[in-house]
């Protein structure tokens, strides 16, 4: 288990900040990586672990709120919690409504940089948890013929298996024998689940 530990990156151009969290993180039983510029950060091959960012507004090159910009493109989503030498509440408002899980002006203490670990970490696993479930259900998806695929994404839709056998000019039947075949595939007990199971792939929008 130990090998689970989560992973705090952080990201700040001044050496002796970096040397400092790091040594106190691993105190606390973090495992730690640091980066003095955003571009180390972002070629470096992120641990599939709990992980947080811990990043500093003002970098040479592309700083914290352009790599916050960048990470979203990318679908690098590690929760990010910014500190910065200068108090600058534009900056944190729009750091936080970008989706910051936190802004620490320093000097901080140790207590409220580990306070704002925590709900990271948390939130962290959470969209591991939801990235893992999306790629079993991608996985599941492939192993479908072109014909169920079709009809997944028409029952997805909403449409009943006699609107879809209409729609494709096919027996009743073969559509429901297709659509059993979705179901035990994409082991979906109920149409609900199946729609659900849609949603989160991307094949349908979850906005009714």
């Amino acid at each position: 288990m130990n090998n689970r530990r989560p992973i705090i990156y952080i990201v700040d151009d001044d050496a002796s900040v970096c040397r400092a969290l790091s040594l106190l993180l691993k105190s606390h039983g973090f495992k730690v990586q640091t980066f003095m510029r955003a571009a180390g950060f972002l070629a470096f091959k992120h641990l599939k672990l709990p992980s947080c960012l811990i990043l500093d507004i003002r970098l040479p090159g592309i700083n914290g709120l352009a790599l916050q910009e960048v990470m979203k493109r990318k679908g690098i989503s590690i929760p990010i919690i910014f500190i910065t030498g200068h108090g600058d509440i534009p900056m944190s408002v729009k750091a936080m409504k970008a989706g910051a899980v936190d802004f620490l002006p320093k000097p901080f203490t140790e207590n409220k940089l580990l306070n704002a670990i925590t709900p990271a970490i948390l939130k962290s696993k959470a969209q591991n948890k939801e990235q893992a479930e999306i790629l079993k259900i991608k996985r599941r998806i492939k192993t479908l013929s072109p014909r169920e695929l079709e009809v997944f994404r028409l029952v997805a839709k909403g449409m009943l298996s006699k609107q879809i056998a209409r729609k494709r000019g096919t027996a009743l039947q073969t559509i429901k024998v297709h659509r059993g075949r979705v179901m035990q595939k994409l082991q979906a007990k109920t149409v609900t689940e199946l729609i659900h199971f849609a949603q989160k792939a991307g094949l349908v929008s979850s906005q009714r």
